[in-house]
C-alpha cells in the first residue's frame, strides 16, 4: 500500500485560513501584526523568497515592510537600520534575509536583532533557550516539520527520528524539536558510518542535506513517517527531494513530496511567529 502524501501547501492553507481570522480579530484590539524584513542586494533567490514573504503577509493582514539596501551598505549602518526597527512600536517581527555581503558578520546582525522580535529563531539566545526548553521563537522550517507530523496523526513520542543534516537552520534545530516531543533521537551527517544502517532504523527519518534522490526505497524502515526537506534538482532539471519519492512511498506510512511538502510551512510559521510576537509585546 502506498504511503499517505502529507501535504504541507494544504496544512499551510489551512493554518493561514485561521492565523488570517485572528490578524482580523487582534486589528478589531487596535493590534496591527507587523514584520519588517531587510534585504541586503540584489540576489535573486533572495529577492524571490522576499516577495513570497510579503505576498503571504499581505494575505492574511500581516503589515509587511520590505527595507531594501544596496550591497555595499556597511555593517555599522545596517545595525543602526535594526536598532530603529527594534524601538518601533509597530514592528512585532523582524528578518534579515540571508546571506549578507561577504564584508558583514552575519552573527553580530542576527545577534542585534531584538528577542522579542526574532521571528526567524536564529538569535543566539534563541537557540540557547529552545535547548533548554524555555519559551522562544522556534525556527520556521523544523517547527513547519513538527506541525506537519503532528497533523499526520501520528505520535512522536516514544519513536526512534533520524535526522540527515546537521545545519543550523534545520538539521540540529529539528533534531531538539524532536527530542522535546519525547522521540529518541539520532543525527547523521557526512561523517556517519554505514548511513543507511542507521535511516533503516528510523521510525521517523528527515533528511535535510540538499542532495537529490540521496536516500532509496531500501533505506527506508517499512512504515516509517519520512519528511524530505531536500530542495535540488534532477539530471533532467526537475525540482526534486533527497528522497526518491516514487520509490519511498511504497515503503513508508507517510511522506512529504517535492515541491509541496515542507516548503509550504516555512513561511506559514513565519507568518505564525509574527502574529505570537505581535500578542506577547501586548500581553495577550
Amino acid at each position: 500500500m502506498s504511503a499517505t502524501i502529507i501535504k504541507g501547501k494544504e496544512v499551510a492553507a489551512e493554518m493561514r485560513a485561521a492565523l488570517k481570522e485572528e490578524v482580523a480579530a487582534l486589528k478589531e484590539k487596535g493590534i496591527a501584526p507587523g514584520l519588517s524584513v531587510i534585504l541586503v542586494g540584489d540576489n535573486p533567490a533572495s529577492q524571490s523568497y522576499v516577495k513570497s514573504k510579503a505576498k503571504a503577509c499581505e494575505e492574511i493582514g500581516i503589515v509587511s515592510e520590505v527595507i531594501r539596501r544596496d550591497a555595499d551598505i556597511t555593517e555599522e549602518e545596517l545595525l543602526r537600520e535594526i536598532d530603529g526597527l527594534n524601538e518601533n512600536p509597530n514592528v512585532h517581527g523582524i528578518l534579515v534575509q540571508l546571506p549578507l555581503p561577504k564584508h558583514i558578520n552575519e552573527k553580530s546582525v542576527l545577534n542585534r536583532i531584538s528577542l522579542a522580535k526574532d521571528v526567524d529563531g536564529f538569535h543566539p539566545m534563541s537557540v540557547g533557550n529552545l535547548v533548554i526548553g524555555d519559551e522562544c521563537f522556534l525556527p520556521c522550517t523544523p517547527y513547519g516539520i513538527i506541525e506537519l507530523i503532528k497533523r499526520s496523526g501520528e505520535e512522536i513520542a516514544g519513536k526512534h527520528a533520524v535526522v540527515v543534516g546537521r545545519s543550523n537552520i534545520v538539521g540540529k534545530p529539528v533534531a531538539l524539536l524532536l527530542l522535546q516531543e519525547n522521540a529518541t533521537v539520532s543525527i547523521a551527517h557526512s561523517r556517519t558510518q554505514d548511513l543507511p544502517g542507521l535511516t533503516r532504523q528510523a521510525d521517523i527519518l528527515v533528511s535535510a542535506v540538499g542532495n537529490p534522490r540521496f536516500i532509496k526505497a531500501e533505506d527506508i524502515k517499512p512504515g516509517a513517517i519520512v519528511i524530505d526537506v531536500g530542495n535540488g534538482v534532477d539530471e533532467n532539471g526537475k525540482l526534486v527531494g533527497d528522497v526518491d519519492f516514487d520509490a519511498a512511498k511504497e515503503v513508508a506510512s507517510y511522506i512529504t513530496p517535492v515541491p509541496g511538502g515542507v516548503g509550504p510551512m516555512t513561511i506559514t510559521m513565519l507568518l505564525n511567529n509574527t502574529v505570537e510576537a505581535a500578542k506577547r509585546m501586548n500581553r495577550l
